[in-house]
């Protein structure tokens, strides 16, 4: 996959948790599950709206889900390795593996609401997000290879040559 570069939109969200912008947050809080979002989001989405119609949703479910959740995250983490660490929190429950493989099996039209509940379980446990990854993954969502739900597999349940590779250096 191709490296992740730090999205205008993102960056923008970013300005309005260090400013503390609880305003602006909210109003972003209210488009969560709402298509196309809602008129109070548009002064902070509509600007960096893409050209095409189809992917303009996502920049709003990104920026409502940033709103619901938005500690600061390294960057690079995929919602695979957010899942992993929930999962490895929880003694592996096969709840949180469950809902990770419901997530893997959404299609671009239901992904939304699957996404609402993963940032939400992910806040419930201070497990942070990456939202310049996740609209980057979100933008290759429907490819035909599917390498964005086999990434996101990786991380959560890792590679056997992975595994290999740490116990020799145990």
């Amino acid at each position: 996959m191709k490296e992740q570069k730090e999205h205008p939109l993102i960056l923008r969200l970013e300005g309005l948790r260090e400013k503390k912008d609880r305003a602006a947050l909210a109003k972003l809080r209210r488009g969560l599950g709402k298509r196309m979002g809602t008129p109070q989001m548009y002064p902070y989405v509509v600007p960096y709206l893409p050209d095409f119609p189809q992917e303009q949703e996502r920049y709003f479910l990104i920026a409502s889900l940033f709103a619901l959740h938005p500690e600061k995250s390294p960057r690079g983490v995929s919602i695979g390795k957010v899942f992993r660490r929930i999962w490895e929190e929880s003694n592996r429950s096969d709840s949180i593996e469950k809902r990770f493989t419901t997530l893997l099996s959404a299609d671009t039209e239901d992904i939304g609401g699957y996404l609402r509940h993963a940032i939400s379980l992910a806040k419930s446990r201070e497990v942070p997000v990456d939202y310049h990854r996740l609209l980057s993954d979100l933008n290759y969502w429907s490819h035909p290879d599917r390498f964005v739900q086999l990434a996101w597999a990786k991380d959560f349940w890792g590679s056997k040559k992975g595994d290999e590779v740490s116990e020799n250096t145990k």
